[in-house]
Order: structure tokens, then C-alpha cells, then sequence
């Protein structure tokens, strides 16, 4: 009678629930590759306008197709970024534990991905959607990864071309419905622009060390005081308002007034929020402009998309 050893029937789930880790592992690390949260937003922003621009005749596929291009696109640009970034990554407290600077990811990995969601996503759009939605989730990606990356490390600009490819994907989103662009859709993107300048310039001051080490051009770098970032933030903050007011003209089935009011009560909320970061400089206002930057694009694009029911 043949006897089966113990150790071997003990070892082989032993051996699975490492191989089990160990993907595991390598899942996570290409989730954080591609930074989920820009994914996220980004894709929110592709729906709401494409819901914006075309409410009662919304081809449901159309969408699905629109949001996995784009996501792919987006996915892509994160890749390359990391990749790009690895070194200065690596000085940075809190991007030393990504992939690429502890050498869990090699290079030539991260770049094949990279490579090959760009490609896919961009035939997704350009196949599935159309060419007029996949040039603009080209742009996205050429604005992020071309232009803003290297021009992190030079001048503190990168911040206001970080935030133009912030907007196109409103116009992605957009224009995948087929619609033309008009008045609501640069005011989507106006806003979208606009509000990345309070949200950012309350993580640049919170993480203005990290930057510094990184050898990284923010304008917390540039000008330690803060007085210009508080600046910035102001005007961004102040201006977004009045775009924010442009959708409220072209509204038909909602009230323009209810709109209107709860837009300015919006702006205004994160523009006092921003008046108290530029006023104080400190850790504290920082992190009240940046909760206020996370609470109003959510609501302003309910709001919106509410309206457009």
C-alpha cells in the first residue's frame, strides 16, 4: 500500500496561498500604478458630462465603451508618470514605498503596461466611440505625461498645465455623446480647470518638504511663505463662481434660480476656505481648503447633473 506524505499534502496549500500572496501583491502594486484616485475622478468627470450633454438619449454602451477608454487612457498616464517620476519618487516620503522605487515593478514592466493601455484605450475611443472623443483622451494623456511631468522639476507653472489636463476629459466625455460643444461644456471644463488650483495648492503646502526633496518646482518651493500659493487659490477660488453660474443659462426642465443659488453657496463655501488658507499659511486652513476642494466638485457635478434631469 502506498503511503502519501503528510508533507506534501501539508505543503501544496502552503504553496498556493503563497502564489495566492504573491498575485496578490502584484495586483496592488499595478493598482497603485496606475493612481486609482485620478482614475476615479477622471471617470466621473467623463459620465457626468457625457450625462450633461445628452440626459434623455444616453447610449448606455456608448458610455461603458467611452468610460473604459478612458480609463485605460488614464491608467496609462499614471504608469508613465511613476515611470518618469522613479527617481524623484524614491526622495519623497510619501511616494518611497511605490512600486517602482522598491523594485517591486521593473522598469520594462511598467512601461510595456504603460504602452499597452495608451493603445488599447486609444482604439477603444477612437473605434468604439469616436475620433473626436479619443483626440481629447490623447490630449489628456500627452498634457499629463509630455508637458506637466517634466515641468514639475523646472518651473512652477506644471501646476496650471497639470490642471488644462484636468479638463479635457470633460470634453471626452462630452463629445462621445456626439454632441456639439457649447456654453455648458467650456464651463465644465472651466470649472474643472479652476478647481484644481485651491485643491493643489493646499497639497503642495502640506506636502511642500516632500516637494523640496524631490527637487520639485511647486510654488510652496518657490515661495515658502505660501503667499502666492494662498494667492492662487483666491483667484481660482473667486473666479470658478461666475463659470460655475454659465450652465445655469442653457437649463429648460430645472429652475435656473435653483441652480444658481446652490452653485454660489458652493463657490462661496470653498472660496471662504481658501481666503483662511492664504490669510494663515499653516497646516490647519491647508487641510480645511482641501477638504472643502473634495467636498464641492462632488456636489457642484450632482448639482449639475440633477439640473440636467
Amino acid at each position: 500500500m502506498t503511503r502519501v506524505s503528510t508533507s506534501t499534502i501539508k505543503g501544496r496549500p502552503l504553496a498556493i496561498s503563497n502564489h495566492h500572496s504573491r498575485l496578490g501583491v502584484r495586483l496592488r502594486d499595478y493598482l497603485e500604478l496606475i493612481k486609482p484616485r485620478i482614475v476615479a475622478l477622471e471617470l466621473v468627470t467623463v459620465a457626468a458630462a457625457a450625462y450633461v450633454a445628452s440626459p434623455r438619449d444616453l447610449n448606455g454602451w456608448l458610455l461603458v465603451h467611452a468610460l473604459v477608454g478612458a480609463g485605460l487612457v488614464a491608467a496609462s498616464a499614471g504608469a508613465i508618470n511613476q515611470w518618469l517620476e522613479r527617481e524623484a519618487d524614491s526622495r519623497m516620503q510619501r511616494t518611497a514605498n511605490r512600486p517602482l522605487p522598491q523594485g517591486r515593478l521593473s522598469k520594462g514592466e511598467v512601461l510595456l503596461f504603460g504602452a499597452v493601455t495608451l493603445c488599447v484605450g486609444a482604439l477603444q475611443l477612437a473605434l468604439l466611440v469616436n475620433p473626436v472623443a479619443a483626440g481629447f483622451g490623447l490630449a489628456t494623456w500627452l498634457v499629463y505625461v509630455v508637458i506637466y511631468t517634466p515641468l514639475k522639476s523646472r518651473s512652477p507653472v506644471n501646476t496650471a498645465v497639470g490642471a488644462v489636463s484636468g479638463a479635457l476629459p470633460v470634453l471626452l466625455g462630452w463629445t462621445a455623446t456626439g454632441t456639439p460643444i457649447d456654453s455648458r461644456a467650456l464651463a465644465m471644463a472651466g470649472v474643472l480647470f479652476l478647481w484644481q488650483f485651491p485643491h493643489f495648492m493646499a497639497i503642495a503646502w502640506l506636502h511642500r518638504d516632500d516637494y523640496a526633496r524631490a527637487r520639485y518646482r511647486m510654488l510652496t518651493v518657490v515661495d515658502p511663505t505660501g503667499l502666492r500659493a494662498g494667492a492662487q487659490a483666491v483667484v481660482a477660488a473667486l473666479l470658478l463662481i461666475p463659470v460655475s453660474l454659465v450652465p445655469a443659462l442653457d437649463l429648460v426642465s430645472a429652475s435656473p434660480a435653483v441652480y444658481g443659488i446652490w452653485a454660489i453657496i458652493l463657490g462661496t463655501a470653498q472660496l471662504i476656505a481658501a481666503i483662511c488658507f492664504m490669510t494663515s499659511r499653516n497646516d490647519v486652513s491647508a487641510r480645511r481648503l482641501l477638504r472643502s476642494t473634495l467636498l464641492y466638485l462632488p456636489c457642484w457635478m450632482l448639482l449639475l447633473v440633477m439640473m440636467a434631469l
